[in-house]
This record gives C-alpha cells, structure tokens and sequence, in this order.
C-alpha cells in the first residue's frame, strides 16, 4: 500500500478537497492519520468492523484494547451513547471540545470490535480545527488510536506517523506541531463516583471542580499486579517505550544528577552510548558535572557517547508533556544503548507525565530519597 502524506492547513476551506477526500478513504472503510490537539490519531470508521480491524492490525494492537470514538458535535455522541448523566452533560459544557474522553455505555450500532468486546464506548471530541473538519466530511463517529506501532512512544508529528506507518494506511494528514503532546483524560462515567482511567491534561482537581468526587484508578501510578489490575484493558499493556533501556531516578536534582552523570560515565567506558533526559534545571548541574569530569581528564572534550537531550523545564510542565514523546524517539533516532532521566512531581499535570515515563520505563525506578 502506498501511503499518502498531505499537508494541511487551519484554513479549513482552502483545503477542502482534502478533507473531502480523507471523508471519502475514511467511509470506504479506509485509514487515515490525522493530527488532534493531543497526539496524532489514527483513524477509522468507527461503525464498520472491518475499518476497526484494520486499525489493530496496522498498529500491531490487542483486538481486546479498546478504541476511542471522537466526534464533532454533541449530536453524534447521542447516536453512540446511552445513559449520558448530568455529571457527563456538565463535563462536556465544561471541557468539550477538548482533551477529555468519557466512557458511557455503548449504542447498539457501535460494533464490539471498536469497544474490544465491552458494552461500553469511549467517546471524545476533540478541538483541533483539522481533525473536526475530517469527522464532519466523514460524517461518521471516527474510532482512533494514537498513530503509532502499540507500545512505541505515541507520536506529536507527522514525520512520527511517517516512521510507523508508511505502507500500513492510505493517508496521513500532516498538520504539524501538536499543542498538549500526551494523550486524553479517559473517565469512566459508568462508575459511581467517576473514576479516572488515564491522566491527561484535564486534571482530577479540574474534574472535581465541576462533577464533585471523583477517584483514580490505583494502577495508574504503580506498576500493576495480579492482585491490583487496571480497570482499563488497555493500560495493562506496554506503552509509550523507546528502543533502549530507560531508568529513572527520582529524588533531588543535584543527588539524580550525579548518580546518573556516573553511571553514564561507567557505561561510556563500556563503549556503550547514552542519552541523559534533562531539563533546564538539571542541565545546569549536568554541565558543571561535565566540565569537573573534563578537567580531571576523565572524559574529553566533545565526546559524542553521552547526549544530553533538553525536555523542557521543571516550571513548565506543559513543555515536558509536548516534548516527551519526541524525545523519547530522538533516543531511538540517536540509537543509544541506555536512557536515564529524572522524574517530576506527581501534582496536577504532573501525574500524567508520570504515567507515561513509568510506563515507557517499564516501571524501572529508582529512589534516592532513602
């Protein structure tokens, strides 16, 4: 299959042939990847089984892990959703269209291959102007994944979707630069009180602000086990993972600093390559550190086995979140045999960033508070 990368603009009438033509691939039972305002999607017709399959075999994705219906307007979610409550209503009114996804009991004409065999459906609306214009010249609710191969980090350009899945789908609209970079809040609104079942950038305190209680699924934040599941079917699975190895080390910046500056150092003397994930912060200790080790001739100058790559800063979670996943991939671009990074606080927006490093860690933490 040959694959079709077409940039787009917020110009939605000047590129209305495109749309025209993505609706088109898109109701033939065809995909095509598409930029939203977390990651970039990969979508289907999300009423035709056959499109949903194709979705899970283009991405390599568990058929039991679940796709996320998005739509343009309120209207498309009462034609896929039942029991929508006023504690959804309100949530909408507040945060659609955005960076919210609800789960409510499924429609009879959602096929369970969408839903990975629940009765329920997780419905968003996004409010990026490209990937409303695509739903509406669909004309169909639009089931859509991240458009990465499963358990890579999801991607935040269209040179990501490039790299995954060129040759798998028909049509890749290349919107460029992705605002938030990590992916929905997901509610299950079939519970009593709500319970969040991924954190994103819509925040618990944000939800509670105008739905009253609402709780976190415990697993979000610690690895799972046979005793304590995720309540999502696909949170079980690898997630967001880079090629090589990544450790983090939570703890003071300085003490993270220098315990991994010396492990990267054992690992240069290995002939091993390594990328250091810093932040603007920790980048000031990691250059004195750099600048030590060079005059004392432990290392010399311009060495290339060690690279420092700049996440954003500590005060700025919003940059740590849209760089993440780009950075992650440029570990993959530079082939580097190990990752260590330092890991943030767990408030706010900060939770879901954790989330998604302690999975793409595989849960490989070390803690130097003791």
């Amino acid at each position: 299959m040959q694959t079709k990368t077409v940039k787009v603009t917020q110009d939605i009438k000047k590129d209305e042939y495109i749309y025209e033509e993505a609706g088109r691939i898109l109701r033939e039972g065809g995909l095509v990847a598409f930029p939203t305002e977390t990651v970039y999607g990969l979508g289907g017709n999300g009423l035709d089984p056959d499109a949903s399959r194709k979705i899970y075999a283009a991405k390599g994705r568990p058929s039991d892990n679940p796709l996320i219906l998005h739509i343009a307007d309120k209207e498309m979610l009462y034609d896929i959703a039942e029991n929508v409550s006023d504690k959804a209503e309100k949530l909408i009114d507040t945060f659609w269209p955005g960076p919210l996804t609800m789960v409510f009991k499924k429609a009879d004409k959602v096929p369970s291959t969408t839903t990975g065999g629940l009765d329920s459906v997780a419905v968003r609306m996004p409010s990026h102007p490209v990937a409303v214009a695509m739903i509406r010249a669909a004309g169909v609710p639009i089931a859509a994944p991240s458009a990465n191969v499963s358990g890579r980090p999801s991607p935040t350009l269209a040179k990501h979707v490039v790299e995954d899945m060129d040759g798998r789908i028909e049509m890749i609209l290349d919107g460029g630069n992705i605002a938030i970079g990590i992916e929905s809040t997901i509610v299950d609104m079939t519970s009593a009180p709500p319970v969040i079942l991924r954190p994103g950038y819509i925040t618990k305190t944000m939800l509670e602000e105008v739905a009253g209680e609402v709780s976190l699924d415990p697993t979000l934040l610690v690895k799972p086990t046979e005793d304590l599941r995720p309540r999502a079917p696909g949170m079980k699975y690898r997630h967001y993972a880079p090629k090589a190895e990544l450790t983090l080390y939570e703890g003071s910046i300085d003490k993270v600093a220098s315990v991994i500056w010396k492990q990267a150092l054992e690992k240069m003397a290995e002939n091993r390559r390594v990328a250091v994930i810093a932040t603007k912060e920790s980048k000031v200790v990691y250059d004195k550190l750099v600048s030590e080790a060079e005059s004392a001739g432990k290392i010399q100058p311009n060495d290339n086995k060690i690279d420092f790559i700049l996440l954003g800063s500590r005060q700025d979670e919003e940059s740590i979140a849209r760089n993440l996943y780009a950075v992650l991939r440029e570990c993959d671009e530079k082939a580097v045999d190990y990752i260590y990074s330092e890991t943030f606080s767990l408030d706010n927006f900060g939770q879901a960033i954790m989330n998604r490093l302690r999975k793409a860690a595989g849960y490989n933490i070390i803690n130097l508070n003791d």
